[in-house]
């Protein structure tokens, strides 16, 4: 009887730490559903041109090819503008991303705007 209430108490003071575990999610990701390889991607709050870091870099490569999922670390849930770069200085803006916690969102070739060359 006594081992059985061991495992028992084991099991629940184990419980909250496997709940953190749990919540703590995959994090923000992009989905690159461009046609092409993403060599920068960097975000703004929506309609402040304050761009933060080229989330790129949190790839192992550097970049983000077509249908390939990246990591986007240091952003809080929120509604964001992007500026994302292509390797020949082809640069496009996509306005007005929702991007939500431990969620993907995602860049397609439809969304991108205002692109120079």
């Amino acid at each position: 009887m006594s081992r059985a209430l061991i495992v028992v108490a084991v099991s629940l003071l184990a419980l909250p730490g496997m709940a953190l575990a749990q919540s703590k999610g995959k994090g923000i990701r992009l989905w690159n559903l461009t046609s092409a390889t993403i060599s920068g991607f960097e975000l703004s709050p929506a309609g402040k041109n304050e761009w933060g870091p080229n989330q790129t870099l949190n790839d192992k490569d550097k970049e983000v090819d077509h249908d390939e999922r990246l990591r986007i670390t240091g952003v809080e849930p929120g509604r964001y503008d992007a500026k994302v770069s292509y390797a020949g200085a082809k640069q496009c803006f996509v306005r007005d991303i929702e991007i939500k916690a431990d969620a993907v969102f995602s860049v397609s070739d439809k969304d991108l705007k205002n692109c120079n060359k």
